[in-house]
């Protein structure tokens, strides 16, 4: 029995220490394997060379290296090369074990394997261990690398991610993260979702096989990068179409920013270092890409980002250019009265950090940019953060949180104006490709802590998402038609759209704290005319509107629904002021036209009374064209009190219909 025991420790102790000794690819080490060490030593050297080409190569280096592995598992020397090359891919997760088995094996082998075991720890959430490999290594550097300063700079910062990881792993936020599955997702790498602003449809990157050359990138052996158009219809994103030329060329073409309408698209096109260009949607084509010029593409600088504003009248980009904070930074530009984009301005230290900002994303609100950051509070590499436009100046950044954030990189953020769902790319485990393309869901947790609660508040509790129809009221056929969205109080036009010209759709993101007017001009119809008056208090809210535009002719009327006065008055009021020029525009186009003016009520109050309200508002309308230069005989007014209501006098909200102005075409 004891004879029986001394051969099994001793079994393990032999066991224990093959496992603990380097083995060399040596013929000493393996004798009668000729053949097996010589495929092991080619292995090797392939491997060597495709980890050398660098970007896009290091996988198929990892093919290479992992077949000499097989065959001896136990060299510190290859299984730290296996941890390199992982730690240069998106699946740096994979490197741990290879690293802790090259330590084991030989911990002196390698000069930086403590910064390598340190870093794999950090992309595994084992921050205590991570920072007790960075705390070595730097000790290590202090005594053996001449000219450290900027080495021990890069430690430091790695300590600071691993301490701000340790605190955002702690509290996770309250959040569903799904893959959006492979009817969307591939073998290949897909990302950059951005989303329109009511989750209707989807743009985003991938380098898959049916790419428009269908060549592959000499650099890395992947394809070109193409753009794809995904729709969500029931319940579901439907299969990706390529749109093709002249969206997608032979060469790197990415989409970067879409409009919260879904007709503008900002795509980065692969020529002087990377160039920013915008392409719209006419019906189902989008046209023939134009660079937006040489006030943001910078000679061979990189512009690798950007996104619209609400008004497609500012853009936020990404650049590289001299003169910034750090390597990368985020500018903002904003449209000339020509329509050329006006010098870019950096938006400074509270966004931008000594190192780079990348993935911006402006929210349907108009005030709320998401970026990411390898500065800031980052967790490792990019990280998610969103920062708010209030009173003149950017709030401070706020991390999304784990588990949104990684200590990978994650970039390329795009949320709904809803604010219920965010769009991602991320290499997770399980996935279908390198990179695939998830849904992120915000949850209710009366538990979240304060901070999260304000890292996660929904962005869209001031904004109004307006949608429908522009139609024929006689036809039903969809219209191409202009858009205006008018500051009733400042009496400015705040921005233009068009109604897409083969089915008539719009969508329009408005931000609460503004008196809008919504102007509708079709050629050959009468303008329509909608007022939305959105409190700065008020939360979210989705309206869809069709509008129905009637033909230039006899008989036509139209609501002027931005024409107000005092109450119980006929005093025109300020805000009046854009909806009687848009009439008196009509009256100057056409001049045979002769128009009649009417006052309408609600059934409050006595026949008689509003009768002669009703009439006398008119009056004030009829004048003020009057004051303006409209010959007075080409100008009737009416005052018909309740007599001609539109809708019900049961309701407030039937009775504020009622409460109108109209002008019909009595001559043309």
């Amino acid at each position: 029995m004891i004879k029986f025991n001394f051969i099994i420790i001793l079994t393990i102790f032999l066991s224990f220490n093959i496992y603990s000794q380097n083995i060399e690819f040596s013929k000493e080490n393996f004798l009668g394997k000729k053949k097996e060490l010589g495929d092991a030593l080619k292995n090797i050297k392939e491997g060597d060379k495709y980890f050398d080409l660098g970007y896009g190569n290091y996988f198929t280096a990892i093919d290479y290296y992992v077949k000499a592995n097989d065959f001896n598992p136990n060299n510190s020397e290859l299984n730290y090369k296996i941890g390199r090359a992982y730690l240069n891919t998106n699946q740096k997760f994979n490197a741990l074990g290879y690293f802790e088995k090259s330590f084991k094996l030989d911990s002196t082998a390698m000069e930086d394997i403590r910064y390598m075991l340190a870093q794999s720890n950090q992309v595994n959430y084992k921050f205590d261990i991570a920072i007790k490999y960075f705390q070595q290594y730097k000790i290590y550097v202090k005594k053996n690398v001449p000219n450290n300063t900027e080495i021990i700079k890069e430690i430091d910062k790695k300590i600071k991610e691993c301490n701000s990881g340790k605190e955002l792993y702690k509290k996770p936020v309250n959040v569903s993260i799904e893959n959006i599955g492979n009817t969307v997702n591939t073998k290949f790498p897909d990302y950059n979702p951005i989303i329109n602003a009511d989750e209707s449809m989807m743009i985003f990157t991938s380098r898959r096989a049916n790419s428009t050359g269908g060549k592959k990138y000499p650099q890395d052996g992947g394809y070109y990068e193409d753009i794809y158009i995904s729709y969500f219809k029931d319940g579901k994103w439907n299969s990706p179409i390529n749109p093709g030329t002249p969206l997608n060329t032979d060469l790197h073409d990415a989409a970067l920013g879409l409009s919260p309408d879904g007709q503008k698209l900002l795509i980065y096109v692969d020529i002087n270092g990377g160039d920013i260009f915008e392409s719209i949607l006419s019906g189902d084509n989008w046209t023939t890409p134009i660079s937006l010029g040489d006030t943001i593409n910078t000679g061979e600088n990189h512009e690798s980002s950007a996104t619209y504003l609400y008004d497609g009248k500012t853009i936020f980009f990404v650049s590289d250019k001299p003169g910034g904070i750090g390597g990368r930074d985020i500018y903002m530009s904003k449209l000339d009265k020509n329509g050329k984009w006006g010098i870019p301005k950096n938006l400074g230290r509270t966004i931008n950090t000594p190192y780079d900002e990348e993935g911006v994303f402006m929210h349907a609100d108009g005030k709320t940019l998401y970026f990411s950051s390898k500065g800031h509070n980052s967790m490792g590499g990019y990280d998610i953060f969103k920062s708010t436009f209030v009173n003149g100046k950017w709030s401070e950044p706020i991390n999304l949180g784990y588990p949104i954030n990684t200590p990978e990189n994650d970039v390329y953020f795009s949320i709904s104006a809803s604010g219920k769902h965010a769009y991602y790319s991320s290499a997770k485990p399980g996935g279908f490709g390198g990179q695939d393309i998830y849904k992120i869901s915000f949850l209710e947790d009366n538990k979240t802590t304060d901070i999260k609660k304000d890292s996660l508040k929904a962005v869209a509790n001031s904004l109004t998402l307006l949608k429908g129809t522009v139609t024929d009221a006689i036809t039903g056929d969809p219209l191409r038609a202009s858009i205006e969205i008018i500051d009733n109080v400042k009496n400015i036009i705040i921005a233009t759209f068009e109604s897409n010209s083969k089915t008539g759709k719009y969508l329009i993101s408005l931000p609460s704290g503004v008196n809008y007017g919504i102007n509708i001009n079709s050629t050959g119809y009468l303008f329509h005319s909608e007022n939305f008056d959105i409190p700065v208090s008020s939360q979210f809210q989705e309206v869809t509107k069709d509008i129905k535009l009637n033909k230039l002719e006899i008989g036509s009327k139209v609501i002027l629904n931005n024409i107000f006065f005092d109450f119980d008055k006929s005093t025109l009021r300020p805000e009046s002021t854009s909806e009687l020029e848009r009439l008196i525009k009509l009256m100057k186009d056409i001049p045979t036209l002769v128009i009649e003016i009417s006052g309408h009520t609600d059934n409050k109050g006595s026949a008689e009374y509003n009768k002669k309200l009703s009439e006398s508002r008119a009056i004030s309308v009829v004048n003020y064209l009057v004051s303006k230069g409209v010959a007075n005989n080409r100008l009737k007014y009416m005052g018909y009190g309740f007599e001609q209501p539109i809708a019900t006098n049961d309701t407030d909200e039937g009775r504020q219909l009622n409460r109108r102005t109209e002008f019909k075409i009595i001559q043309r």
